[in-house]
């Protein structure tokens, strides 16, 4: 597939959706992810990794300023990373909570709230709400603390809440439940209301279900990629045009979450991005702005341009497998 893909020329507009379809095996991922991803990140910030072979790179480079490969790892390297430390939405409610009348009274700063640092959190199982045994032969198991019960948090910070609920309430609630909680509460003010804006795009991208606490380690590959789009989407408007590519986002989904994600797409893009989807869904596909198609088949028969246009015209390429399964689409 390589091989062949050095006698192909594909062209890549910006500010659109652009979906790279083809049969597994084709060069999908060979063209995006070894070739195009590392030559303009080195042609942007100096990137030092390797490209896959390729003639020449052109075009107006100048209109993006980063490219992020939004991949299925994990959203971070230990268990105590969860959506809402990814999404920096942790610091807000740790610093809501600080700000209660018995916090103010007792001292208690934001840091005192965190399960990361000692201070507030349980010194049994630092925070983690569990107790790791090692089994020699088996896999390690885990064993609810019995000192916190499995809330992370000693007594005296659990004694601090908001409107009845105290932090580990909180990080127990799903992204749905929290929204409700939060939005109903009055007198937010700007800190509640900063909550509700980091939390609200994990519901836009169909993850309203996952606990805000949610271990990053109990996350599927699928679910960890909508949470990165998702911190993505909280930050809004920025001065950084950046084009994003994301492999098979709908691995996993049901119908009416890829609705939600192409409408999350389709938000980055009005707000001055780009976005290179890796994609078999025909949904996704046929909402695309420009498709890229490879093929016709996989291995030493791929890697071959066979079409390059819009939804409406690939169904009427012959050669083109994609295009004659989206025809009743």
């Amino acid at each position: 597939t390589q091989h062949n893909l050095k006698n192909i020329s594909v062209k890549l507009p910006l500010n659109v959706l652009l979906v790279i379809t083809g049969v597994s095996g084709s060069g999908k991922s060979t063209l995006v992810k070894d070739i195009l991803y590392p030559a303009i990140k080195k042609q942007l910030d100096g990137y030092s990794g390797k490209a896959g072979r390729f003639g020449y790179l052109s075009g107006e480079l100048k209109n993006i300023s980063a490219i992020e490969y939004v991949d299925q790892n994990p959203i971070g390297r230990s268990s105590r990373s969860n959506p809402v430390t990814y999404l920096k939405a942790f610091d807000d409610i740790r610093t809501l909570f600080a700000s209660q009348k018995l916090a103010k009274l007792r001292g208690y700063k934001p840091g005192y709230f965190s399960f990361n640092v000692p201070g507030g959190r349980c010194d049994e199982c630092e925070g983690e709400g569990v107790i790791k045994v090692e089994m020699q032969f088996m896999a390690d198991i885990y064993l609810k603390c019995d000192s916190c019960n499995g809330h992370r948090y000693k007594d005296e910070v659990l004694e601090i809440t908001y409107k009845g609920k105290n932090i580990s309430d909180i990080l127990n609630m799903t992204v749905e439940q929290a929204l409700d909680f939060f939005e109903k509460s009055k007198e937010l003010g700007n800190t509640g209301m900063k909550i509700i804006n980091k939390i609200v795009p994990l519901s836009d991208v169909g993850l309203g279900y996952l606990h805000l606490g949610q271990p990053s380690n109990t996350l599927s590959g699928g679910e960890a990629q909508r949470v990165k789009l998702a911190y993505f989407l909280s930050k809004g408007n920025i001065d950084s045009p950046t084009l994003f590519v994301f492999d098979e986002p709908t691995t996993g989904l049901h119908v009416h979450d890829i609705s939600k994600l192409l409408v999350s797409l389709n938000s980055l893009i009005e707000i001055g991005h780009s976005i290179i989807v890796i994609e078999h869904n025909s949904e996704i596909i046929k909402s695309a702005d420009w498709i890229i198609d490879l093929g016709p088949d996989g291995g030493e028969n791929g890697g071959k341009l066979i079409f390059e246009g819009t939804p409406d015209d690939i169904i009427n390429c012959s050669k083109s497998y994609t295009g004659k399964y989206l025809r009743d689409k």
